[in-house]
């Protein structure tokens, strides 16, 4: 089993920053990823990270704006750092949890879900 918990998100002007944090607990050492999904939208994926921090991945919309971090030093926690942000960043985001074997960006292989966290960019 894995508990996720997400934290962080809010109110920003377009071109803010802030700072998703997914504390997981559990079975910890997974890959991680950050999804999200606007109204009306499928759930896409952001980012995500290998188990051991040693590969990332980051959709298009996002490269060259959001950091994507893990600190396994004690429980897991991954943070989202999102920088120059845009009105299209809005939506619920959500953090999973996936087995180690496949790929990082698969969203079918990610088996555990946050309750997610509302961002939304005004303009």
């Amino acid at each position: 089993q894995v508990q996720l918990v997400e934290s962080g998100g809010g109110l920003v002007q377009a071109g803010g920053s802030l700072r998703l944090s997914c504390a997981a607990s559990g079975r910890t050492w997974r890959n991680m990823g950050w999804f999200r999904q606007a109204p009306g939208k499928e759930r896409e994926i952001v980012s995500a990270v290998s188990w051991s921090g040693g590969s990332t991945y980051y959709a298009d919309s996002v490269k060259g704006r959001f950091t994507i971090s893990r600190d396994n030093a004690k429980n897991t926690t991954v943070y989202l750092q999102m920088n120059s942000q845009k009105p299209e960043d809005t939506a619920v985001y959500y953090c999973a949890s996936g087995p180690r074997v496949g790929l990082i960006d698969d969203k079918g292989k990610y088996d555990y879900w946050g309750q997610g966290t509302q961002v939304t960019v005004s303009s």
